[in-house]
């Protein structure tokens, strides 16, 4: 079964390779939003610091909405969503591994430039490394929510809007805990309470969505 999932992680990959271009679009759209804010509202350090929890996290919930629409329906345009489904893995876990490779080719890339984000919105280290936790918790989480909103979409032909306005209720905690994280590392808080609230939505969504995935995925099959 391990040797069956890693072969689909690999062929994610490959795949993304191949199409370098759409997996760089959501990392160019969340760096330019990034950059556009500095421009437009001044260098003043304290004014950036106040609206850097927001802006990131604005920033990295669209960029995921515009990275989710493709987890699902290239493999059911080609029918390869088919193929899978009838292969001896469970789907749940089929589902995860998709997951996780789209974790990869998105929210683990906003990780590592976060440095470089600190720097344009005048960030502490502190702050910086609120930032890099929240991130590194928060957007696997919105991978997990917003696949459910793809897979109830993927069968239809224009369901990018439909998406966006099942899942966007859905990510609000995410951002609410996150910005309060990197909110309370700036005023030199514990955030501690936060964190633990974002790996709590992690391990209920990483629980319980591949199962919800898979019922929608075969009812768009069918």
């Amino acid at each position: 079964m391990m040797k069956g999932l890693c072969a689909l992680l690999f062929r994610e990959l490959l795949i993304a390779y191949r199409r370098l271009a759409e997996v760089f679009n959501p990392l160019w759209f969340f760096v330019l939003v990034i950059t556009l804010f500095p421009l437009s509202v001044g260098p003043d350090p304290q004014i950036l610091q106040r609206i850097a929890p927001g802006i990131i996290w604005v920033a990295a919930l669209l960029s995921a909405l515009l990275s989710l629409e493709r987890l699902f329906r290239d493999d059911f345009i080609d029918g390869s969503l088919e193929q899978l489904m009838l292969t001896p893995l469970p789907l749940p876990l089929i589902v995860v591994t998709k997951i996780i490779a789209h974790w990869i080719l998105t929210g683990l890339p906003l990780l590592l430039i976060s440095p470089l984000l600190a720097v344009l919105l005048s960030l502490n280290v502190a702050t910086w490394c609120a930032v890099a936790l929240t991130l590194l918790v928060g957007t696997p989480a919105l991978s997990f929510i917003g696949a459910i909103g793809v897979s109830l979409t993927v069968g239809l032909r224009k369901g990018g809007v439909l998406m966006s306005l099942l899942v966007l209720p859905l990510f609000i905690p995410v951002l609410i805990f996150a910005t309060s994280a990197v909110d309370a590392a700036a005023m030199g808080m514990a955030y501690s309470g936060q964190l633990a609230i974002l790996a709590a939505i992690l391990v209920l969504a990483s629980v319980l969505a591949p199962f919800a995935i898979s019922a929608a995925l075969r009812i768009s099959v069918r």
